[in-house]
């Protein structure tokens, strides 16, 4: 019986996320979520369930080695900055400089803005340079992820220059008569979750203080997390403050050039299209690539490390980086499991949007939900819009009107907050990695925040139908924020003067 297609291809991804919320084990729990998608798609043959397993797990990593040999050359620098002395340089300076847990959440959020490009590069980058200053200031891990991951997704997504751009614009049916770019710049103000995130964590950071499961994890966690955390490298260098900076200065510039180049802007192409038509993995490989040799060059000839300490980075950045390569692997592997060549858990999810004759006014919000949905299930928002935006298009026909563009918003949208929220997101799996944060612990304290930003886009998506203008979504999403940020303040004040 073919069962793809169907509801049937849900079936997967809900075990293997049931299961990591459950168990808290990962690996295993994503393992069995892939076999039983192989199970369903070979008629529950075991031995051809493994050997398809195999097939796509070798084929998803391939087509994301790029990404693999990013994170390996990322952990290399990252262990070579803290060898050097430098990070805990730059510890100090910010313990200095900085004297509030305000003031280092603050910093650590505008890191997270000012490094746009790429979210894989944001999660790991601002979670290596602001633990030590976060850990002074007992911000638990769990709390730091939530900030790194809250200014990944939610800020590339909105972000003109950024490699979340090149692939909205890519998303288009090839057909299509829209310029892609053109589109996304129009969704920025319409992109409910991505800017509603980014008001709520202003507030969290400027209030200090946490509720549901996250605040319950910082009363318990607070004052004892950190011994228990192991760090990965030692610091034997006698770096400077500098010595951090300027390599990551050197890895954002050279990662926008290489983007550029892969781009075609050597070929006569403008800067717009250059990041529209790069490729964003083999920039950043060639970004960190070069940056690496930089700080070699920075290093070596001022005896701040030695050669062979140097080279003994190379290892300990490699380890560094085995339990989230392996965890984007199996994530990788889930997602082609459930991809359109095999289950085609896109093609369930096109038939029935399609095979529905809801009214336009309802779509934007009912876009999101899918969204949502889809990307909580495959834990890839770039699959997630890839497979709805053509479908919008569809519905919508093939101009830049109010409607198309707001449903457009609201796949976008949706898709960040099924990605934020999804226990396999290779985003989430990241944010738990440069924070050294226990994945699970990230999730768990992360899914009720972003959910309530959720309930109010979605509100705002359903009003802004009706009005047929998105900048009313917005506007609604807006006052319902701050209508519950006013009741959980008059709660908190009650609860402290009790």
């Amino acid at each position: 019986m073919d069962l793809t297609s169907t509801v049937w291809t849900l079936l997967p991804p809900v075990i293997a996320i049931a299961l990591a919320l459950i168990t808290k084990e990962v690996y295993s729990s994503l393992l069995i979520g892939i076999l039983s998608g192989a199970l369903l798609l070979t008629g529950f043959n075991p031995l051809h369930a493994v050997e398809t397993t195999f097939k796509v797990m070798g084929s998803k990593l391939g087509d994301n080695i790029e990404i693999c040999i990013f994170l390996v050359l990322l952990g290399i620098l990252v262990s070579l900055v803290t060898k050097s002395g430098a990070s805990r340089a730059y510890g100090n300076w910010a313990v200095k400089t900085i004297r509030t847990r305000r003031g280092a959440a603050f910093a650590t959020s505008f890191l997270g803005v000012f490094i746009f490009v790429d979210d894989y590069f944001n999660c790991l980058t601002v979670g290596t340079v602001m633990r030590p200053v976060t850990d002074k200031y007992r911000i638990t891990r769990a709390k730091l992820a939530y900030i790194i991951d809250a200014t990944a997704a939610p800020v590339c997504i909105i972000a003109p220059i950024s490699s979340w751009a090149a692939a909205v614009g890519s998303s288009l049916p090839e057909s299509s008569s829209m310029d892609g770019f053109s589109l996304f710049l129009q969704t920025i103000p319409m992109n409910l979750y991505a800017l509603l995130t980014l008001m709520f964590l202003i507030w969290l950071m400027a209030a200090d203080f946490d509720f549901g499961p996250m605040g319950k994890y910082e009363a318990e966690h607070k004052k004892d997390e950190l011994s228990s955390v192991e760090e990965n490298h030692v610091v034997g260098g006698t770096g400077k403050v500098y010595d951090l900076i300027l390599p990551i200065c050197v890895l954002i510039v050279l990662c926008i050039s290489a983007m550029l180049y892969t781009g075609g802007i050597l070929e006569g192409a403008n800067i717009i299209d250059a990041f529209a038509n790069c490729s964003s993995s083999t920039s950043l490989v060639l970004g960190s690539f070069f940056t690496l040799i930089f700080t070699f060059l920075l290093y070596i000839p001022r005896k701040i490390l030695t050669f062979s300490q140097f080279c003994e980075a190379f290892t300990e950045g490699f380890k560094a980086m085995v339990p989230a390569i392996m965890i984007l692997t199996l994530a990788w592997t889930l997602s082609g499991v459930c991809s359109e060549d095999y289950l085609n858990i896109g093609g369930y999810v096109s038939s029935i949007v399609n095979g529905d004759s809801m009214v336009s006014v309802l779509m934007p919000a009912i876009f999101f939900l899918i969204a949502l949905g889809l990307a909580f299930a495959t834990g890839t928002s770039w699959g997630t819009f890839g497979i709805l935006i053509p479908i919008a298009v569809a519905v919508f026909g093939d101009a830049p009107s109010t409607m198309l563009v707001m449903t457009v918003a609201a796949c976008l949208s949706g898709a960040v907050c099924g990605d934020h929220i999804s226990p396999i997101s290779d985003t989430t799996i990241l944010a738990s990695a440069g924070a050294q944060c226990n994945h699970i612990d990230h999730v768990s304290t992360q899914i009720p925040y972003a959910l309530m930003v959720a309930v109010f886009c979605f509100i705002g998506y359903l009003v802004g139908g009706f009005c047929g203008n998105g900048f009313v979504a917005l506007v609604v999403g807006v006052i319902l924020l701050f209508c519950a940020i006013l009741v959980i303040s008059a709660q908190q004040k009650k609860r402290a003067q009790n």
